[in-house]
């Protein structure tokens, strides 16, 4: 028998389909996550909840760069993008990357957001890096309007904090690193 369990992001309703035998947790209470567009979190907590009639397990997690606290679903957190954070040799090699040529990227605004906004949602540490690493080239080049600044900012505080998380380094100084 299925059953579906509903959750809202971005005001994008989206139906999952899982069986009803409960799935084991993938992350533990206290440990550090990335959740795309948020950045590094810890899990709080695992509770309970019912929502829109199905009841389901939410894992309840605390940002560190903001004051924000979301609940992902346990069954819908792979699919949504949470992950654990990379080690310390994935945190030199993204650095490294960073060290790179820029990504060759579209001249029409709307369609360069719109992939920035997809490599931000899925949540891959290299995605991120690339939009970082693209869009500092254009603002260098020719200025960002203040859609492709915010994104900016939001990119490189997700990747500032997920680096500093894994590598142990203070967030002031991969600031100064990665520009």
């Amino acid at each position: 028998m299925k059953r579906y369990i509903y959750y809202i992001e971005a005001k994008d309703l989206r139906i999952l389909y899982r069986t009803t035998e409960q799935e084991e947790t993938v992350f533990q209470i206290g440990e550090s996550v990335c959740y795309p567009m948020h950045g590094v979190g810890v899990v709080e907590g695992i509770e309970e909840k019912t929502v829109l009639g199905e009841t389901a397990r939410y894992y309840v997690l605390r940002f560190f760069t903001s004051r924000l606290t979301a609940m992902v679903p346990v069954d819908a957190a792979e699919g949504v993008g949470l992950r654990r954070v990379i080690d310390h040799a994935q945190c030199e090699s993204v650095l490294q990357y960073m060290s790179g040529e820029p990504c060759e990227e579209s001249d029409n605004w709307n369609q360069r957001y719109r992939d920035n906004l997809a490599k931000l949602k899925g949540g891959d540490i290299y995605d991120v890096a690339d939009v970082v690493k693209c869009l500092k080239k254009r603002d260098m080049q020719k200025g960002l309007s203040a859609g492709d600044r915010k994104m900016l900012i939001t990119a490189r505080q997700v990747l500032v904090a997920e680096l500093s998380a894994a590598s142990g380094r203070d967030i002031d100084e991969l600031r100064d690193v990665i520009g």
